[in-house]
């Protein structure tokens, strides 16, 4: 997707105290180096393969399939990454990043803990001190994640301001940047914040878009109708449609509907939001007639969050992509028909983009491909209230 200056269209930019900006602008230089730089895609690459366990593969969903009229249904699974989805991704080039930089402390923000995980498991691979910022509302409900977090060495910090959730996390981990940027590289989690993170963050993320695409044309010889996942910030969706922006194919991005379209009742920026500025970027954000910052909500912790990534914004914007909010019973109900129809359980969060799968299919004609991102396995939501 083409950008200007850290912008997609009239969403993106770098808004931060003038105290960050040195950070961000030696961020930015060294991300522009290595991005092209043989040596380091080879490291990343190798990492990818021998650690993570790419290229992940693309499951024909055989069974849901006949259930959907024939619609044959992909699903690209990055569930089976090491740590359990695609965070790992991105964690792995930031990291390689940090450390050629000379960085030792690394800190992230985490929401349902996945991007947690895979920072503090990258951290222990490299020997690095890691801080993760979690809201306390998400330790409560993604405990299993915060004890694999401090098994691998990592330091949680519970945040108990606001809504206890991602959103203050974030701002929890951007405040300790600030103090600590000297010796500190923070290792966003999404397409989200100041440039140049969302560029940097799909960069690392795209190459779940390249093995679906090119797995997708040798096994059956011809592109998808559609390709669908899940957005929070949006990187597991920016890394599946990158690949295919130039394509004939439609994208779709499944918002967290949550409990209905009330104020703090959901997580939907794009479909329920205006636009504004939050932590770092102009985005589409959750916010009331003053400008402050709604609180969002949802069944999956990695989804309630009150902003989206400024490259989703613009791709709603000038209409290549669709978004649509999927609610949390809709989510529930897509949870539990994955499970039993094809044995794979997905993360709540990778549940709503399989809800908008099914919503999509009932639009499309037998033999028509289906492409799902399933960002992450669903062993952290077993404790989650509801009926399954």
């Amino acid at each position: 997707m083409e950008h200007k200056d850290g912008y997609y269209g009239q969403f993106g930019g770098t808004f931060l105290p003038e105290s960050l900006m040195p950070a961000v602008l030696r961020i930015r230089e060294a991300f522009g180096q290595v991005r092209k730089d043989p040596e380091f895609l080879r490291e990343l690459g190798e990492l990818n393969r021998t650690y993570t366990g790419r290229p992940t593969p693309l499951f024909q969903a055989r069974n849901l399939g006949r259930q959907l009229g024939g619609v044959e249904m992909y699903l690209k699974r990055e569930d089976l990454n090491h740590t359990g989805s695609h965070k790992i991704n991105n964690v792995l080039g930031q990291l390689l990043l940090a450390r050629r930089m000379g960085f030792r402390k690394v800190l992230a923000e985490t929401g349902a803990g996945q991007h947690g995980v895979a920072t503090a498991t990258g951290a222990a691979l490299m020997g690095m001190e890691c801080t993760i910022f979690m809201g306390s509302r998400d330790m409560e409900r993604q405990n299993l994640n915060v004890r694999r977090m401090e098994l691998l060495g990592a330091r949680v910090i519970p945040v108990t301001d606001g809504s206890r959730t991602l959103k203050d996390a974030t701002s929890g981990a951007i405040r300790s940047w600030s103090a600590n940027s000297r010796d500190t590289f923070y290792v966003i989690g999404s397409v989200v914040g100041p440039a140049p993170y969302p560029e940097m963050v799909q960069f690392f993320q795209s190459v779940i878009g390249r093995e679906a695409r090119e797995r997708i044309l040798r096994e059956t010889g011809r592109l998808p109708r559609g390709a669908v996942a899940c957005v929070g910030g949006g990187s597991n969706a920016a890394g599946l449609f990158d690949a295919f922006l130039k394509d004939p194919v439609e994208l779709y991005g499944a918002e967290a509907g949550g409990r209905g379209p009330e104020p703090g009742a959901h997580g939907a920026a794009l479909t329920r939001g205006e636009p504004g500025v939050f932590q770092g970027m102009k985005t589409m954000l959750l916010q009331d007639a003053w400008g402050n910052i709604l609180p969002a909500d949802s069944v999956a912790a990695g989804l309630d969050y009150p902003g989206v990534g400024p490259l989703h914004a613009h791709l709603q914007e000038t209409g290549r992509a669709v978004y649509r909010a999927v609610s949390d019973r809709e989510a529930r109900e897509a949870f539990r028909l994955l499970s039993r129809t094809e044995g794979i359980i997905p993360a709540m969060e990778s549940a709503h983009g399989v809800a908008l799968a099914l919503q999509v299919a009932g639009q499309y004609r037998p033999g028509d491909i289906l492409l799902v991102n399933l960002s992450g396995r669903g062993d952290k939501d077993m404790n989650e209230k509801g009926e399954y």
